[in-house]
């Protein structure tokens, strides 16, 4: 079963078990030029431009990630293609799997901006540019 968890729960539950991961599947661009969690591994689940899933991500993951029962914690822009790259590894056997609700970014707001409403850098958590 996959877990949600808010980007505040996701960090509390990173800084109290050393053996959780946090996964960034968004684009080389938005992990880069957007910004992204710091410590997080950035293995994207699609890529732009033809926005096909990434063939190696399962393989990617398991090599840095090989034991199944480690809490991996998946974050993209808004919070949707990180539900179904942890899909994909549960179909794999992981067992431990939290989405993050709302991403890095958060949903749009009324005037369809990004970051205003929630998401990781909205709630203040540790990130960076590169």
């Amino acid at each position: 079963m996959i877990e949600n968890l808010t980007p505040q729960q996701a960090w509390k539950l990173l800084q109290q078990n050393a053996s959780a991961m946090l996964v960034d599947v968004r684009t080389q661009m938005e992990h880069v030029y957007v910004g992204h969690p710091i410590g997080a591994v950035h293995i994207p689940w699609k890529e732009a431009p033809s926005w096909t899933i990434n063939p190696s991500f399962v393989g990617d993951v398991n090599k840095l990630i090989p034991n199944l029962d480690a809490p991996i914690l998946l974050l993209c822009r808004s919070g949707q293609r990180s539900l179904s790259a942890a899909k994909a590894l549960e179909d794999a056997g992981y067992k431990r799997l939290i989405n993050i609700i709302d991403g890095f970014e958060g949903p749009l707001d009324p005037q369809n901006h990004r970051g205003n409403l929630g998401g990781w850098r909205h709630c203040g958590l540790p990130w960076q540019q590169s």
